[in-house]
C-alpha cells in the first residue's frame, strides 16, 4: 500500500512562489510513476505533471515554464516548484501515485493513477 503525504502548501502573492513536498512510504514498488494534480473550487481534479521512469516530465500547458517537478530518491519524496503564481494557480494540490503501464510509460490521466495523497491547499491572492 503506498501512503503519499503533501505539505508547503499556503497562502501567497500573485506573482510569488511556494514548493510543495509529497512524502512516500509503505510500498514495495521497484518503479513507480508519480504525478501531481489539482483541484479548484467547483471544478475537476486536472494533471499538473506526471513524472516518467525515465526521468522526464510531462507539464500540462497551463504550468509549462512556471512549475517544476523532482524527485529525492533517497528521501522518496516528490516536490513541486511553482513560481510566478497566479489566482487561478489556487486549488488544492494532490501527488499521485501509479504502477508503470505494460507499455512501461506512465499514465496521463487522472484515472490511471491508483494512491492519492490528501491534498495540500494552495491560495494565490492579487
Amino acid at each position: 500500500q503506498v501512503q503519499l503525504v503533501e505539505s508547503g502548501g499556503g497562502s501567497v502573492q500573485s506573482g510569488g512562489s511556494l514548493k510543495l513536498s509529497c512524502a512516500r512510504s509503505g510500498d514495495t514498488y521497484s518503479k513507480l510513476c508519480m504525478g501531481w494534480f489539482r483541484q479548484a473550487p467547483g471544478k475537476e481534479r486536472e494533471g499538473v505533471a506526471y513524472l516518467h521512469t525515465d526521468g522526464s516530465t510531462t507539464y500540462a500547458d497551463i504550468v509549462t515554464g512556471r512549475f517544476t517537478s523532482s524527485q529525492d530518491s533517497a528521501k522518496n519524496t516528490l516536490y513541486l516548484r511553482m513560481n510566478s503564481l497566479k489566482r487561478e494557480d489556487t486549488a488544492m494540490y494532490y501527488c499521485a501515485a501509479a504502477p508503470v503501464l505494460y507499455t512501461g510509460r506512465c499514465p496521463t490521466t487522472r484515472g490511471g493513477y491508483r494512491y492519492w495523497g490528501q491534498g495540500t491547499q494552495v491560495t494565490v491572492s492579487s
